[in-house]
């Protein structure tokens, strides 16, 4: 059994084999599926070429998100990405308050976005929208009020 000794001057020299391309993940209909999650709030998104109607649990865009911070939001992935109007999404989404399922809809385009058309990723990775939002609420602890606060002590 032989071993080979390469010095760094071999090791700058000898070409690195690249990474292969990652192909657009699409079903039968052109579509893009991602799980988009932030605090207890989950998203299933679908996107494909469109005018950029944004449906939400078969309401529209507006109607189900009425504050205008909560839309900015969403449409984040799209300005970052230089994609308005381009793309129709679909979603479905349960659990948490609004702001987290706006913050889940943000995490599932982002990740149908990539999968669509993984050239978008450093765009979108740079931005921060691909990573989940781990913080949740603490769970309550026994002998406590809330998860930290103790009862008011008193000495009588």
């Amino acid at each position: 059994m032989s071993e080979q000794k390469q010095t760094l001057a071999d090791l700058k020299t000898a070409t690195t084999a690249a990474a292969p391309k990652a192909e657009p993940k699409r079903d039968k209909q052109g579509r893009s599926y991602a799980t988009g999650k932030r605090k207890n709030a989950v998203a299933r998104v679908w996107i494909k070429p469109g005018k950029g109607k944004i449906t939400v649990n078969d309401r529209t865009f507006e109607g189900y998100f009425v504050r205008p911070v909560l839309r900015m939001v969403i449409n984040q992935p799209f300005t970052v990405t230089a994609r308005a109007n381009e793309f129709d999404v679909i979603c479905t989404v349960s659990g948490g308050g609004m702001s987290g399922q706006a913050g889940a809809v943000r995490h599932g385009i982002s990740k149908a976005l990539t999968y669509y058309e993984p050239s978008l990723r450093p765009a979108l990775k740079a931005a921060g929208f691909l990573t989940r939002d781990p913080r949740v609420v603490e769970r309550k602890k026994y002998g406590r009020k809330k998860a930290r606060r103790s009862f008011q002590f008193s000495k009588r």
